[in-house]
């Protein structure tokens, strides 16, 4: 069977509705998979291609969809299945017809996030590994956010750096600042929240209905503010949403300085990632934080 012929087999088996494919599009994405929008002329579902070796990036944003979905917080697309065929790999998830945003679907954004991050376990990380972006994310467990952010967080980025040809100053000083992490936990204890991981701007939205919806995550259980300081890092996100954050869950007043320290995280994935300008900013971010240090 072909590709296609085997997406909708899948889909019939795991609906337990048989589905044909009648129509099938292509529509603009993200940078890393294809993706394209199916329908029978009644259901659609839309659909992310990739070569087979990224199959379990797919499995694991599967199952991170999965976790957010179970939270029974903020809306998700459902996921499907997931699997490959004829060389290619597939993710399929419900498909979500998006409309304009409004104060109020921001307030209720901000309300739906608070919510999520009310849903604990005990420990830092996650039961698989995912990839932020194309970079693998290491996610195993830790009792110790501090421990869990130097070794998989930061330290794993300056390590891939290195191993793709970034040297000098800038990897000297991140591992500086990484053994410096404790100093700025003195006053805050984190607890190991679900997360979203990668929220960007690009990674949310509202249905027709005014809901917001949350897409493309990096899921993982740890500090909050790792999520809100994401929020900040791009644009995007409106003063009706931090406000209505803060009144559902308040942050730490120690945020404003943390908040760098999480978003050098993402950074040094973009330099890995893209490089140009990336390794630049990493820089003064590292020199900034280490300045709180001394």
């Amino acid at each position: 069977m072909s590709l296609w012929d085997d997406i909708a087999e899948h889909i019939s088996n795991n609906t337990g509705t048989a589905f044909e494919i009648k129509n099938r599009n292509s529509i603009s994405g993200g940078c890393i998979s294809s993706a394209f929008v199916i329908d029978n002329g009644e259901t659609r579902y839309f659909v992310k291609l990739n070569h087979h070796h990224k199959a379990d990036m797919f499995k694991a944003e599967f199952h991170g969809l999965n976790e957010l979905f179970n939270s029974h917080t903020i809306h998700v697309p459902q996921p499907v299945c997931t699997g490959t065929s004829d060389e290619q790999c597939y993710l399929v998830l419900e498909f979500l017809e998006t409309g304009s945003s409004s104060h109020a679907g921001h307030r209720i954004l901000g309300q739906k996030l608070a919510a999520m991050h009310q849903t604990t376990r005990d420990q830092f990380g996650w039961d698989i590994d995912n990839t932020i972006g194309s970079v693998p994310q290491i996610n195993d467990s830790d009792s110790s956010w501090t421990a869990f952010f130097k070794t998989r967080r930061l330290e794993f980025q300056l390590d891939y750096a290195s191993k793709t040809g970034n040297s000098g100053r800038i990897i000297d000083r991140g591992y500086q600042l990484c053994e410096l992490l404790d100093g700025f936990f003195t006053d805050y204890n984190p607890v190991a929240s679900l997360l979203h991981g990668d929220l960007w701007s690009g990674n949310y939205a509202f249905l027709k209905t005014g809901e917001p919806v949350i897409f493309d995550p990096a899921t993982y259980y740890g500090d909050r503010e790792a999520d809100i300081a994401m929020t900040e890092l791009f644009g995007g996100f409106s003063g009706e949403f931090y406000a209505e954050y803060n009144n559902c869950y308040p942050l730490d007043s120690g945020y404003k300085t943390r908040k760098t320290l999480y978003n050098l995280y993402h950074i040094l994935n973009h330099m890995n990632m893209f490089g140009g300008g990336y390794r630049s900013q990493a820089e003064s971010m590292i020199n900034s934080l280490l300045s709180e240090c001394s």
